[in-house]
């Protein structure tokens, strides 16, 4: 027994000191080890898509170079539905509001001012989305199962549907687009609100798809009063 352990047992502070440091020692590693796994595990996590509406988000997205291109998808969750909400409906109980039809109506002048000559509309086959595409885009398409039977295959669906140099727009629902981001690795919202859209690019060489934000149905004005 060498005379270094001889003196730390025979002299009782020094053990304690040792058994101290031993502690913090231990305890500093632990953190240690749980802040790296922390930040691996935030790195891990995907990323959820910006507000286009904010800053200068729109232009530094390429929305207008994708749209001259005819890249862009844009998914529209339909607006407020009748069957939940207290506001009056604008026909069916099945269908949208009044109020949610005045939201389209002014969403729809302002996406209206976009070149729609390259541009392909789809709806799911629910009344919902049917009073909305014709409130925005004064047209409806014919039903589209895969717009409201979207479980696991949107992303194959969007791609199989949109043409290249054609812009693709598709009134939807939240679940459809929340199926999409899942497959895009996309964090989301609980829920995207009445009348947003999310907006993607599709590359023609490869098909492979970039997310560049989310707009609020109320901001699209905002957005678009800008454009080059």
């Amino acid at each position: 027994m060498g005379p270094t352990l001889i003196h730390r047992l025979t002299n009782p502070p020094a053990l304690f000191d040792a058994l101290v440091a031993y502690r913090y020692a231990l305890l500093l590693g632990c953190l240690l080890v749980l802040t790296l796994a922390g930040v691996s595990y935030t790195l891990r996590q995907p990323a959820a898509p910006v507000d286009l509406a904010e800053g200068n988000h729109l232009m530094t997205s390429g929305f207008y170079a994708s749209w001259q291109r005819g890249d862009l998808v844009m998914l529209m969750r339909h607006v407020e539905r009748c069957d939940h909400s207290t506001n009056p409906c604008l026909a069916q109980p099945d269908g949208i509001t009044r109020k949610g039809n005045d939201v389209a109506t002014a969403l729809g002048t302002s996406i209206r001012a976009l070149d729609l000559s390259s541009t392909d509309l789809y709806n799911s086959p629910l009344r919902r989305t049917e009073q909305t595409a014709q409130a925005v885009f004064h047209r409806t398409t014919a039903a589209q199962d895969w717009l409201i039977n979207c479980r696991k295959t949107m992303l194959d669906d969007v791609l199989r549907h949109k043409l290249d140099h054609r812009n693709l727009m598709l009134v939807t629902h939240s679940e459809c687009i929340a199926q999409l981001e899942k497959s895009l690795n996309v964090a989301s919202p609980d829920s995207l609100d009445y009348g947003a859209s999310l907006v993607v690019a599709v590359n023609p060489r490869d098909q492979s798809v970039r997310v560049l934000g989310i707009v609020d149905a109320r901001s699209w004005g905002k957005v678009l009063a800008g454009r080059p």
